[in-house]
């Protein structure tokens, strides 16, 4: 059934489907209210996938000393999690694209929550292995999905405000889910810290059916208009740019970020009971530095990222000179939190911009595989220097990489602009 609604001199279209589900056809040039009961509920649905996926980074000692592995070892979860993800996205996002968006969110919401069940019930190491692949799996969907979901929510002119919303449950993650999920696994065991998420996410599953708007996530052409290749599309260039340059600067972050929790009780000389409170002042500086990014990302969206990367090279790397310092680590770490929180949303805010309507679902798996690559690469790197150099190289071999990442990322924006000017003087990236 279909219904127009009026405002002012503008139309929207809006399709109610058999099922009672209102559609938002994003391809009408209308205003329509801001979506915020919906971005919202992706925000908390990205919070509890992101909880889940990072939640070992924070009871790796524990988990460690239940299955008799090495601290690497255990860290080689998220590579192996990681690694799924890079696998699968692409291909799942393929074999799915018709499907509808908003039940594939739930779908693999409750594929996240089987991987947490299990891995809370896993007798040995390789069943763990199992679990975090599972997990892996439904991750890489889910992120392919709700990564373009906020651009097909919204025109593009509040893409910014919108990404900055959902990035927020990313955020919210590292300030309130991974801290809390750590000092239940302290508290109770980190098995119960992965049965609380899965329960957590049955939870939002239920809120993502009632409060989620569907969308229609197609690309229609117009009168006349010609199908051309994806191949061909014009706003490839950039999505593989933008891709390369999260693997660069996620392997720098994750080298170190992977393995915080052994370095703050190793190098940094704090107590286990003290790592909660401290990772949760770098997710809450990391929520302070979202909200920067959503004011700077619109107006400057180079320089933006350019200046908050330089910002986390410099922090990490005064942090790793001053670790005997207990107050000079509170410090830099809440610096490292500021200046980190909003570069992944300013990514994916330049990601939405730059591809086209056709493109946003493919660029999105593959932003998806970027950022996995990274994650997993970045840990297994860092689990390498760990066993071969120690664990106080990590901090050191993150400001190397990002540092050249950084370096990358002005030459590549200076190239795209240009190319930009080139073949389609009208767009900005």
């Amino acid at each position: 059934m279909l219904q127009r609604a009026s405002f002012g001199d503008e139309a929207v279209v809006v399709t109610a489907n058999l099922n009672g589900m209102t559609t938002i056809d994003t391809h009408q040039d209308a205003v329509r209210p801001f979506p915020w009961i919906g971005l919202f509920t992706l925000a908390l649905a990205i919070f509890v996938s992101v909880t889940t996926e990072f939640l070992p980074t924070g009871l790796l000692p524990e988990m460690a000393r239940d299955y008799h592995v090495s601290l690497s070892q255990i860290g080689l979860l998220v590579t192996i999690f990681a690694g799924t993800v890079v696998l699968a996205t692409t291909p799942l996002s393929i074999l799915t694209r018709d499907f509808s968006r908003k039940r594939l969110v739930v779908i693999v919401l409750l594929v996240i929550a089987f991987g947490a069940v299990l891995a809370a019930v896993a007798p040995t190491y390789g069943i763990l292995v199992v679990a975090r692949v599972i997990g892996g799996l439904a991750h890489g969907l889910f992120w392919a999905v709700v990564g373009a979901y906020a651009g097909h929510l919204v025109p593009k002119h509040q893409l910014g405000r919108a990404v900055a919303i959902t990035a927020g449950g990313a955020t919210a993650a590292f300030v309130l889910g991974v801290p809390v999920g750590t000092a239940i696994g302290h508290a109770l065991g980190w098995r119960l810290a992965f049965a609380f998420m899965a329960v957590l996410i049955l939870v939002l599953a239920v809120l993502v059916v009632r409060f989620l708007p569907a969308i229609n996530h197609r690309a229609h052409l117009t009168t006349g208009e010609i199908p051309l290749p994806m191949r061909k599309d014009r706003s490839i260039p950039a999505i593989a740019i933008l891709c390369a340059i999260i693997v660069i600067l996620m392997i720098a972050q994750n080298i170190f970020y992977t393995y915080i929790t052994p370095w703050l009780i190793q190098v940094g000389g704090f107590s286990e009971s003290a790592v909660p409170g401290l990772l949760l002042l770098y997710g809450g500086a990391g929520a302070i530095g979202l909200v920067l990014a959503g004011f700077v990302t619109d107006r400057y969206p180079r320089s933006g990222m350019i200046v908050a990367f330089v910002l986390v090279a410099a922090a990490v790397f005064v942090l790793a000179l001053l670790s005997s310092q207990p107050a000079a680590v509170i410090t830099f770490v809440v610096i490292w939190g500021v200046a980190f929180g909003g570069g992944p949303a300013m990514i994916q805010t330049r990601m939405l911009h730059s591809a086209s309507a056709r493109m946003r679902d493919t660029a999105a798996a593959l932003q998806t595989t970027a950022f996995n690559v990274a994650i997993g690469g970045g840990a297994l790197v860092g689990g390498l220097l760990l066993d071969g150099y120690g664990i106080g190289i990590l901090p050191f071999a993150d400001v190397a990489v990002m540092v050249f990442g950084i370096i990358f990322l002005v030459f590549s924006d200076l190239w795209l602009a240009q190319h930009g000017r080139r073949a389609h003087p009208k767009q900005q990236l």
